[in-house]
């Protein structure tokens, strides 16, 4: 079963409708342990970071994600659910992340021209090529809706750059996490498949 982690921030719903139209068994949970019973998790996200990781630990939710992580499960970061696998944003603030990943969440710093939050279709730049990513083209346009992104600090986790006003990442790629920017729930055809492909990895 694909757990997606509900605290109380992200369009669950959506994901959740995502997987069912391709025939996978998904369920949206609160619970703790049925985070930590899933055969592959998704942690998806819409919102502010300090609240999002505040909801995380009151819920008991933390542990259960790290665990999954350090189980080498198939996990899935959506949007927000990116940025709080790093070590701190700077959103409203400094918040400590997950820290799963070392790096830091920082908002766009752009000429005027560029609108912020980064809202719509653009372009993948694949550098590395999870199991996600199979048969998907370079350059394929998916769908994104942010004011943040990722800094990481190892390189060797970018599977995927995006161009607005200067390349940021909108993909990493380490082991059996996988984590995008943008929403493949929201990209049409190729998301699905994305998806698709995220679920059909063996355990």
């Amino acid at each position: 079963m694909i757990a997606i982690v509900d605290y109380g921030m992200g369009n669950l719903r959506s994901v959740e409708k995502a997987f069912a139209r391709l025939g996978h068994r998904a369920c949206v949970t609160s619970d703790p342990q049925q985070v930590a019973e899933a055969s592959k998790v998704v942690l998806p996200g819409v919102g502010a970071f300090g609240d999002a990781m505040a909801n995380l630990r009151q819920a008991g939710l933390v542990e259960p994600l790290l665990e999954a992580i350090r189980r080498e499960k198939p996990f899935l970061g959506i949007c927000l659910g990116l940025q709080l696998l790093f070590q701190v944003s700077y959103e409203d603030g400094q918040h400590e992340g997950l820290g799963v990943l070392r790096g830091k969440v920082v908002r766009f710093q752009l000429p005027r021209q560029y609108k912020v939050p980064h809202m719509g279709w653009n372009q993948l730049h694949i550098r590395r090529r999870p199991p996600m990513l199979q048969g998907i083209p370079e350059g394929t346009y998916v769908y994104f809706v942010h004011s943040y992104y990722v800094v990481p600090e190892d390189d060797q986790v970018v599977a995927t750059t995006t161009d607005y006003g200067g390349p940021f990442v909108s993909m990493i790629w380490q082991g059996r996490l996988c984590a995008t920017q943008f929403h493949p729930e929201k990209s049409q055809q190729v998301g699905l498949q994305m998806l698709d492909q995220f679920a059909r990895q063996k355990n």
